[in-house]
């Protein structure tokens, strides 16, 4: 198969979704791997490994123009053009929160499979779990920063000092963003509160963590009780491949004190703070009732070469199997079946579907 790895064009956007080894496994499988001039710069890599791998150097219109295209992020406006029918799109999409994408897809008739609704028997996320465990640990280091008075913030040091109480963060998903918030958050020093609407979840985090965090189920009572109390809110909640629940609503916005920092997550997916939207690494932030909103939808871009290397490690077997067998692959893997978005012109995930208001067919019958 020829397969394309385009530069990503979104505001500071230094990922790629391949490694030179990971192009050099596809090579050896007998693959042809097109990669855009300077498509790994961002993350430290030179073109030169690619060629040494065994890659096809070329422009942007060459790599799109390969029969199934390898992204880190969804195809902004101007690279709508590229979309076409028989093109295999594999990449994050957030279709959920973006309709004007979703149009362009299915208009182009595109095969899309996102990485974030590839799904394995247990119900993990494995091609979204390795950013979310970036973006948790990001989340604080960036609220941590942003609540310095310079900034703009309260001027709170999160991990406080001897005779001054530490500052006080609150997780709103227990799950594997939140779960990585709190280990950084912890780390500085923090007092931390997790909340989760799975009291499983809750007794896990009690016990990995052994009591030295708070729990508490998520409610709007819990949250309200906590926002005057809060230096640092992470919005972490998920919901595969749907739009995310609003759990801190406007009217709840004078409860922070001024100068408190919410950075959510779930921006990508329509954020669970309802005045939240999505900001980038240019311009990151903005307030609102003088609470500073920290809303960059591509987190993990600030830290590419790590992030580089820990996606490819999770997307590289999938990448084979749909490289080996095209779409065909849908049918001999089943977690890789749920990545797909959208086939022939038609919308094949529910989540997606009822966010936008959209008709969707199931995947199965789509691929019959």
């Amino acid at each position: 198969m020829k397969i394309g790895l385009p530069k990503e064009i979104k505001v500071k956007e230094n990922r790629v979704a391949l490694t030179p080894g990971g192009v050099g496994t596809l090579v050896r499988r007998g693959h042809t791997v097109t990669v855009e001039h300077g498509a790994g710069v961002g993350s430290g890599i030179a073109d030169a490994e690619y060629v040494a791998a065994g890659a096809v150097m070329g422009t942007a219109d060459e790599a799109w123009a390969a029969q199934m295209v390898v992204k880190v992020k969804e195809p902004i406006v101007r690279e709508y053009g590229y979309l076409r029918d028989d093109l295999l799109l594999f990449t994050y999409l957030h279709l959920a929160a973006d309709r004007a994408l979703t149009e362009a897809l299915l208009k182009a008739g595109t095969t899309a499979i996102a990485y974030e609704t590839v799904q394995v028997e247990d119900g993990s996320l494995p091609l979204l779990m390795p950013m979310s465990e970036v973006a948790g640990r990001l989340s604080v280091q960036a609220g941590a920063y942003h609540l310095q008075k310079p900034v703009g913030g309260r001027g709170v040091l999160l991990g406080g000092v001897p005779g001054v109480q530490a500052g006080h963060v609150v997780i709103v998903g227990g799950g594997v963003v939140g779960t990585n918030a709190a280990k950084m958050a912890m780390g500085l020093g923090a007092k931390v509160t997790v909340l989760d609407v799975s009291h499983r979840r809750l007794t896990y985090l009690d016990d990995v963590f052994f009591g030295k965090l708070t729990t508490m189920m998520s409610s709007e009572a819990n949250i309200r009780a906590l926002l005057p109390e809060t230096d640092l809110l992470v919005g972490a909640v998920l919901i595969p491949g749907a739009k995310a629940p609003h759990l801190v609503t406007r009217d709840m916005l004078p409860l922070m004190q001024e100068g408190s920092v919410i950075v959510d997550v779930a921006v990508d997916q329509g954020g669970c703070v309802e005045t939240i939207h999505a900001t980038t690494h240019d311009d990151p932030t903005y307030l609102v009732d003088g609470v500073i909103h920290y809303g960059v939808a591509n987190m993990p871009g600030a830290v590419p070469r790590t992030s580089t290397f820990a996606l490819t490690n999770q997307t590289l077997p999938y990448a084979l199997l749909l490289a080996d067998h095209g779409i065909g692959a849908l049918s001999r893997n089943k977690a890789l079946s749920l990545g797909l978005n959208t086939h022939a012109g038609q919308l094949t995930y529910q989540g997606v579907a009822d966010a936008l208001g959209m008709e969707y067919v199931e995947t199965q019958a789509v691929l019959a």
